[in-house]
């Protein structure tokens, strides 16, 4: 399905010296931030208290929010579980307070606005959890890189499948550079946002490598640049569609998926932005970088004689 189609080949790779270097930067300036403020992680991974409290009522989610922020809270997440009545606090450590006290100083600022809450249940949830948690977390995405790896390792050549990874490590690298300058809290469903990118971007990779190996066969005096400049081109009006009605799904949870999807929202909109950028300036212009050529896609077979004045002659079909 196309919106339109582009009779002309916009020259993309003309360009790609100047966006590899703008990549170059953005990627040098997330990394710092990252170095320099790191990461506002959530309760899942420093530790903290766990509460359940019931009210008789159906709970006021964002009066109950205010309440906890006013304590000293600006990033705790309060959300409903089982009914609408029963309401799920997460509180970060503070220094200096124990578990306990942080639960007693938040079920009593709670009753001054409704003497009939009831604490239903506290825990604490230790850093050794917290640790476990990042330690699987990474081991997820050190296994989901190797995957991409050797997948297009398999499906098209060894260009493009290290192209697609170091896209794709541009585009999380970024996302958590943009949550380490702004100290966006850093939770489980941001992690899980973080991971559907790397699948989401190196799908869209994978449409403009396939579309590069079909512009390889079918036109032989086309030299790489023009070849990846009508593979891209070619993809313009699918990568429209297909990003523009996600976005629009993305922006719907983010605008009215209350606090508990903000974060998340918010990093796939970061990914699927930078994703674009990422998967015809980054990618496709690495693997033009890495050499590949014809010959690497296009397995040579003995044809008849050819019209040297056919700028199609030799395309397979």
């Amino acid at each position: 399905m196309e919106f339109f189609r582009i009779k002309k080949d916009i020259p993309f790779m003309k360009y790609a010296l100047v966006l590899n270097a703008v990549s170059f930067i953005t990627f040098a300036l997330a990394v710092f931030f990252l170095v320099t403020r790191g990461l506002h992680l959530s309760v899942e991974f420093t530790g903290g208290t766990v509460m359940e409290v019931a009210y008789a009522q159906t709970a006021d989610i964002g009066k109950v929010r205010d309440k906890v922020a006013a304590l000293g809270y600006p990033d705790v997440v309060v959300q409903n579980f089982g009914t609408s009545r029963d309401v799920m606090i997460r509180l970060p450590v503070q220094k200096g307070v124990t578990s306990a006290q942080q639960s007693e100083q938040v079920l009593a600022a709670l009753k001054s606005e409704d003497p009939g809450v009831t604490l239903r249940r506290t825990e604490f949830v230790g850093p050794q959890v917290g640790e476990e948690l990042v330690h699987g977390g990474l081991m997820a995405l050190g296994m989901v890189v190797l995957g991409i790896v050797v997948y297009l390792a398999f499906r098209f050549e060894w260009k493009f499948g290290v192209a697609a990874i170091i896209a794709n490590l541009h585009d999380v690298v970024i996302i958590l550079g943009f949550f380490a300058f702004f100290q966006w809290e850093f939770s489980l469903s941001v992690l899980a946002g973080v991971l559907a990118v790397l699948g989401y971007s190196v799908n869209e990779s994978v449409v403009i490598f396939d579309r590069i190996r079909e512009a390889f066969r079918k036109f032989r005096k086309l030299n790489t640049h023009e070849v990846i400049d009508h593979a891209i081109t070619s993809t313009m009006s699918r990568t429209i569609i297909t990003h523009a009605s996600t976005e629009a799904m993305v922006l719907s949870m983010f605008f009215f998926g209350g606090p508990s999807l903000h974060y998340f929202a918010l990093a796939l909109t970061i990914g699927i932005l930078f994703g674009i950028y990422s998967s015809v300036f980054v990618a496709a212009a690495i693997a033009m970088w890495l050499g590949v050529k014809r010959e690497d896609l296009v397995k040579a077979s003995a044809r008849k004689e050819e019209d040297p004045n056919d700028p199609n002659s030799g395309a397979v079909v």
